[in-house]
């Protein structure tokens, strides 16, 4: 339950605190006063986003802090699972800056507006005038035969179920176009893969092939060279290798009284056998290099051929025709195993569907179930706030064989008739204003039981009723606060009398300032105040005496 709520800085609101009774609460106060203002500020702790920037001094930050008492209501699992800090005196609190920056904490820890508002969506069901609007929706009728069946658990499982299915189906979908746009370029496929299989790639094999067709374009002027350089070292009158002969032969024949000599003989002869083993090699390469025009014709015939698949398939190597080889090998493997994978996604998606199909039906069944007593439940409300002759139908059709929603296997109808002999259509057709807040605090009284909400609050839902019929509702309303808190803003001195705790909100001028602010009331205080609702700011005697009366009940 909502225990106290502190506004700071918000609206017409200086500083504001309202400490809360558990059972029912009434508030009221003239139009304009403020309480739009406070429902404004709840509804920032819920989760709601905040519109604009709405501060008392434009200057400070904007707070609202709501402390909560939750114990009772076994909420540890979702702070668990949220990681947060747990507390049976839970406090939440938002703050928005000048600049509208906004933060969301709880019991001091931060957190998002998402878990923010589904913390909210536990703590508190607001019910406002535009509220009445969801009846007719389907969702909503959903809700209310789900909270009253007790079927939250195997709706999720279903929904989950359901979009396991939807996914495998869809997967299956988009192999089935897979495979059939691949059936088209299969031929080519394989035509693409034949050809540079039959290449027979090799990584490495162009830069060898490109080296050796250089080798044998230039193999005449290569054994010139070679041919030149061997007869330099070794056959020319003046050979480098006699030369460098004579001169060892000549170091050496002065090394026995040169000391020093005899390590220059030593380089000497180094370097005269390395260049006669130089000279050697020489020699070979040149009878390796010949002039083979065929092989020439095959190597360039091959490079030809490789630079043809290139240009072809716009790569610039060897090595990326062999990766687009591989590559076309895994899509011909693929469409021709894709029979097999079509076949498995075919039974898993039938798998899905039929567990699906069981919990939708199992669903289904426990909706029926309560039909009966939820709509027994609202017409005995219903009669007791004066309309007795009211009629509400539920009406929970199948879906064509095989079809499925989110929401199950069913499409639901609330179908509804105020008086005698007027036939039962959708409810925002045939109800009044009037009955149709009457219709939504009989609905919410009944889901309220059943869900066990903390707190509930009725944002003037008496619109278009007044007099017994106002008492009635103001009865309901006292009866439901029996398990639960109940926060009700209303303008109807009949409804107002049955609070438990009464606030006044009012507008007061401080210096240029004009403030709202709340009070709550003491017994002298909720007199003079329905007798103002009842008869004006100066009420008569007659008038206090009639508020008197009223709250005695």
């Amino acid at each position: 339950m909502l225990d106290t709520l502190h506004i700071k800085n918000y609206a017409l609101i200086d500083l504001l605190e309202i400490q809360f009774d558990k059972g029912l609460n009434m508030i009221t106060g003239e139009t304009g006063a403020g309480k739009s203002i406070i429902m404004g500020a709840l509804s920032l702790i819920l989760g709601n986003r905040a519109e604009g920037k709405h501060f008392f001094d434009p200057s400070k930050k904007c707070v609202i802090e709501g402390e909560f008492r939750i114990g009772a209501y076994q909420l540890s699992s979702f702070f668990e699972a949220n990681d947060l800090d747990y507390a049976d005196h839970t406090i939440i609190r938002r703050e928005i800056t000048p600049d509208g920056k906004s933060r969301a904490f709880v019991n001091d820890s931060p957190v998002t507006l998402t878990i923010l508002k589904q913390l909210g969506e536990q703590l508190i069901d607001v019910h406002s005038q535009q509220a009445t609007l969801q009846v007719n929706t389907e969702d909503f009728q959903f809700l209310v035969v789900d909270s009253v069946a007790g079927t939250f658990g195997l709706k999720q499982a279903f929904r989950e179920s359901f979009l396991a299915y939807r996914k495998a189906k869809k997967e299956l979908e988009e192999l089935k176009e897979t495979v059939k746009k691949a059936a088209l370029e299969q031929d080519y496929f394989q035509f693409q893969f034949d050809e540079l299989d039959a290449a027979q790639l090799q990584g490495d094999e162009q830069e060898t092939l490109e080296i050796q067709q250089r080798q044998l374009e230039n193999a005449e002027d290569i054994q010139r060279a070679l041919n030149a350089a061997s007869h330099l070292l070794e056959n020319h009158d003046a050979a480098i290798l006699n030369q460098l002969k004579d001169s060892l032969n000549q170091i050496e024949g002065i090394s026995s009284f040169l000391p020093v000599a005899e390590d220059i003989a030593t380089r000497l002869k180094s370097t005269w056998i390395e260049l006669k083993d130089i000279a050697a090699e020489l020699s070979s390469l040149e009878g390796d290099t010949q002039l083979d025009g065929g092989a020439l014709l095959e190597i360039n015939d091959r490079l030809s051929l490789l630079y043809s698949l290139q240009k072809k398939h716009h790569v610039d190597s060897v090595e990326e025709l062999i990766v687009l080889r591989d590559d076309l090998e895994a899509k011909l493997q693929a469409i021709n195993s894709s029979d097999e994978q079509l076949e498995r996604l075919e039974r898993d998606v039938e798998h899905r569907l039929e567990i699906a199909q069981q919990q939708a039906k199992k669903l289904s069944e426990a909706r029926k179930v309560v039909l009966d007593r939820i709509t027994e439940s609202v017409q005995q409300t219903l009669s007791n706030v004066g309309m007795p002759n009211a009629v509400l139908q539920i009406e929970l059709q199948a879906l064509k064989e095989g079809e499925m929603r989110e929401s199950g296997i069913d499409t639901i109808q609330f179908l509804f008739s105020a008086n005698k002999g007027q036939a039962l259509q959708s409810i925002h057709r045939v109800a009044s204003g009037g009955e149709l807040s009457r219709v939504m605090l009989a609905i919410k009284s009944l889901v309220a039981k059943t869900s066990a909400l903390p707190t509930i609050i009725f944002d003037e839902i008496d619109t278009g009723i007044s007099g017994e019929i106002a008492l009635r509702v103001g009865e309901v309303m006292e009866d439901l606060a029996k398990n639960m808190q109940v926060i009700a803003i209303s303008h109807l001195p009949q409804i107002a009398s049955k609070g438990a705790a009464h606030y006044k909100v009012y507008k007061e001028d401080k210096e240029n300032r004009t403030l709202s602010n709340i009070i709550r009331l003491d017994q002298a205080g909720r007199v003079r105040e329905i007798a103002q609702m009842l008869s004006g700011a100066n009420p008569t005697d007659a008038a206090m005496e009639h508020a008197g009366l009223l709250l005695k009940g």
